[in-house]
């Protein structure tokens, strides 16, 4: 399986879809995440994302091997950023493709609720009146 994993602070959702791509695929879904302008009725003035990367990196990895054994997807492109963002940008790009639809899309479900639970990437966000971490920060 190929496979494009990326850690950056700008993500490019093209190069995610153009990467998976294939002749072979009957099926690519894509997740692009954004960042909301409201949370929990309070307006959201940025987002601070940080991260481990070298085990970020090995995580997502992981991610797509599981995808790859549960699912035989064929590419994967899993792409999230680090840095201050604003709302509206992108902040995770996922790509999947797969011979058959129901795969590309139970595969991209499956990478992106694991990716929030099992990847070292915490979020920081920031309000008018304060700013909390969305999980533990180390």
């Amino acid at each position: 399986m190929e496979q494009l994993i990326r850690i950056a602070e700008h993500i490019d959702t093209a190069e995610a879809i153009a990467f998976v791509q294939s002749e072979k695929s009957g099926g690519i879904v894509t997740f692009i995440g954004t960042v909301r302008n409201q949370t929990q009725q309070k307006k959201v003035l940025k987002l601070v994302f940080e991260c481990y990367e070298p085990m970020a990196i090995l995580e997502m990895e992981k991610i797509a091997a599981q995808m790859q054994e549960k699912w035989q997807v064929q590419r994967v492109a899993i792409l999230h950023v680090t840095g201050e963002k604003l709302p509206g940008e992108v902040v995770v790009a996922i790509a999947v493709a797969a011979p058959h639809r129901g795969a590309a899309f139970e595969a991209c479900q499956y990478a992106i609720d694991t990716l929030k639970e099992t990847v070292p990437i915490w979020k920081q966000e920031f309000f008018e009146d304060g700013a909390v971490w969305v999980a533990a920060h180390p």
